[in-house]
């Protein structure tokens, strides 16, 4: 049932953004706010470029596409942006849904069946998890990042590995670490299983062409099926795959929620297309965005927070528990710095977390003054101890 003890208070479930400003900064409760949690790791949902061609296309195209793809929802800015996903990187097909989560269902939906298994790193989004369970394969899970356990779970499920999906991701949204493909790729690829990884949050950001941590790694041969979302690097919505086996044309009859949902918006389609030429051109983003984590990574170790894993695009600092981690949440909103707080379930291993996320269109300064936020605050709710 709802619990309505929370009344009128203040959580992350019912914050409300009154003005976007910049990619960076944003008006809630009437505060010009700071924006450290909006995963706009490459600012480009204000991208001049990005804007104007969409609304090149707002006024060619209209507002919607008002159907499916197998309906009337087909348009030329559909292929030409799955052509340039494919094309970014080097694969022979791309399918473009409506969303990440859409992507994720529609894909393993459409991979594996009843007699199958799907085996999933533990620390997998919510969207592979419910699109494994949905397949009606059978779900299995490997410790976060541990090849040797993936082998044996694939080697106790009694399916054969030829019908055995296995899903990562690049970078998981939660901790903000990467995840050890060179050793997931190599057992995969040692029994004959598939392997599918999620570059949603590494799209733009890892490897030479900004294809993610596959690219970054050098094991991209050694992946089967890439699937990502244009909602964070691409500053808009939707999802897609990406392969070189031709068995998987057939994926745009089998997935559910390419046929049965409306085709992305023309505008939307043709930001896309511009920002993932963006991508493709513009690397000095990308060291912007980690350069500034580095900065911050440092910054929160200094004040006794040292983030969960690595400097990256994102990261999470852990919290003593769900009532201080709301405090401080609280209190930093308050004070004009916005991130995000995790709990349980959407966390691992029960923490409860407040996350972070890094855009290239932070300046310097948007980090210094983060980092003074948060040091003010943290000794005001108990998180950090107080100054000597």
């Amino acid at each position: 049932m709802f619990d309505r003890s929370i009344g009128d208070a203040v959580t992350p479930l019912n914050v409300v953004i009154e003005k976007v400003l910049s990619p960076v900064r944003a008006v809630i409760e009437g505060r010009e706010t700071l924006m450290f949690g909006t995963n706009s790791y490459l600012g480009l949902n204000f991208d001049p470029s990005c804007i104007a061609a969409a609304t090149a296309a707002l006024a060619s195209f209209g507002t919607g596409s008002t159907a499916s793809r197998v309906a009337s929802g087909n348009q030329a800015l559909h292929v030409e942006l799955e052509r340039r996903i494919a094309g970014l990187y080097g694969r022979r097909d791309a399918v473009v849904f409506s969303t990440g989560f859409m992507a994720n269902l529609g894909t393993i939906g459409g991979l594996v069946r009843e007699g199958d298994a799907a085996v999933l790193d533990a620390h997998c989004h919510a969207s592979i998890f419910d699109a494994a369970r949905l397949s009606g394969a059978r779900v299995l899970t490997f410790r976060h990042n541990d090849a040797d356990d993936l082998a044996r779970v694939v080697a106790e499920s009694g399916i054969a590995p030829a019908r055995t999906l296995v899903v990562a991701e690049g970078l998981y949204s939660v901790l903000g670490d990467l995840a050890d493909l060179p050793a997931i790729s190599g057992v995969t690829a040692s029994l004959g299983a598939v392997l599918l990884v999620d570059e949603a949050h590494s799209l733009g950001l890892y490897g030479t062409g900004g294809r993610g941590v596959a690219e970054a790694q050098g094991v991209e041969d050694r992946v089967d099926v890439i699937v990502g979302t244009f909602s964070k690097s691409v500053g808009v919505v939707g999802g897609y795959c990406v392969t070189d086996d031709p068995a998987f044309r057939a994926l745009r009859f089998a997935a559910r929620s390419y046929l049965y949902t409306a085709s992305l918006p023309p505008p939307v389609v043709a930001a896309a297309g511009q920002a993932l030429t963006i991508i493709r051109d513009d690397t000095e983003r990308r060291r912007t965005v980690f350069r500034h984590a580095e900065a911050f990574h440092r910054g929160l170790a200094a004040l006794g927070l040292p983030p969960l894993a690595p400097p990256g695009p994102v990261g999470a600092v852990r919290m003593p528990g769900i009532k201080p981690g709301l405090d401080t949440w609280t209190a930093l909103l308050r004070a004009g710095l916005y991130v995000n707080m995790l709990i349980p379930p959407a966390t691992p291993n029960g923490e409860v977390v407040l996350r972070y996320s890094i855009s290239a269109a932070h300046a310097a300064e948007d980090i210094d003054k983060a980092l003074a936020i948060i040091a003010t605050t943290g000794r005001q709710t108990g998180v950090l101890r107080p100054a000597a």
